[in-house]
């Protein structure tokens, strides 16, 4: 085969790299959009064109053989090359887009409300959100910038703290004339949902309830698998929620709910932001950053008097 690198097969090569990726032409051709016959095809024109097959087949999956593992690291290093300087080319063309991902919940319930006051600072960026909690690798996809909910490690990333989250009794104006004090609290509809994927120590009642030093919570009470679902219901009317504050602030301003007992649990992960190396630097994103912090400043006003505890 000529080594001219005018000659490189990058259509192949391309195909190859996918093959190697997902160790399966049918998925590899998926990502492509093309059908696993043309992808089949390309790669046997690769391997013809270097004269050595580069995989195993089977009936049903494929391997690398010695060759296939010898020219992957190469290939995959080139093709991240290109896919990164594309990347920057096509930011520079729109630069006044940001791409940004976040928990649905928190792209719900804090800054989904707030979006408009940004669009009117800066009506000249476009946002556009994908609201998830998959793992998203901002090196290679279209991503700008990750809000997400945990610890500081994120090794090789830039990021920062946004909130510090904390969470203690919330329950409608009504309820709260009713269950006065943090022992009513043992007569009150507990609302309960799981923190145990996003948390270290779970924040929940039984921590609450031991800081507090009133021994373990009475049993029973609706169990959500989201807090923004045992948020809603507290909203409504259904019960006590230990709300977390970041997602029940707006509800707290507007008086839908009242957190009257000063007790509350700070875990230990916070909300962060995540991006690529130098890309906070880049004009729309850093006018984005800077907002999100400016509005993280106003949940401090609700934060007076509390009896913060970091160990329960």
């Amino acid at each position: 085969m000529s080594e001219r690198s005018d000659h490189l097969p990058l259509t192949a090569l391309r195909a190859f790299e996918a093959a190697a990726r997902h160790l399966s032409f049918q998925n590899a051709a998926a990502e492509l959009g093309v059908t696993p016959a043309a992808l089949s095809f390309q790669i046997r024109q690769l391997e013809e064109a270097l004269g050595q097959a580069l995989f195993e087949r089977s009936h049903r999956a494929v391997h690398l053989n010695e060759a296939g593992l010898r020219l992957l690291p190469g290939v995959r290093e080139g093709m991240d090359s290109l896919r990164a300087a594309w990347r920057a080319a096509h930011r520079h063309c729109t630069d006044r887009i940001v791409n940004i991902t976040a928990g649905p919940a928190f792209t719900s319930k804090w800054l989904a409300p707030r979006l408009f006051l940004f669009a009117a600072e800066h009506p000249e960026i476009e946002l556009r959100f994908t609201a998830t909690l998959r793992l998203l690798d901002l090196r290679r996809d279209d991503v700008d910038l990750a809000l997400r909910f945990g610890p500081d490690r994120h090794e090789g990333l830039s990021s920062g703290q946004l909130l510090r989250e904390w969470l203690t009794p919330m329950m409608t104006p009504a309820l709260a004339a009713r269950f006065t004090s943090p022992e009513s609290l043992r007569e009150a509809p507990l609302l309960h949902h799981d923190e145990r994927a996003f948390m270290r120590r779970p924040a929940d009642w039984a921590g609450w309830f031991r800081a507090a030093g009133l021994g373990p919570p009475p049993s029973g009470g609706a169990q959500f698998s989201q807090a923004d679902h045992a948020l809603d219901a507290a909203i409504s009317g259904a019960g006590v929620v230990l709300g977390r504050a970041t997602l029940a602030q707006d509800a707290l301003e507007a008086g839908r709910l009242v957190a009257p007992f000063s007790l509350s649990l700070v875990p230990e992960e916070s909300y962060r932001f995540l991006c690529a190396p130098g890309a906070e630097a880049r004009a729309p994103v850093r006018a984005f950053l800077d907002w999100l912090m400016a509005e993280a400043a106003r949940i401090s006003a609700q934060e007076a008097g509390r009896d913060f505890r970091s160990d329960w």
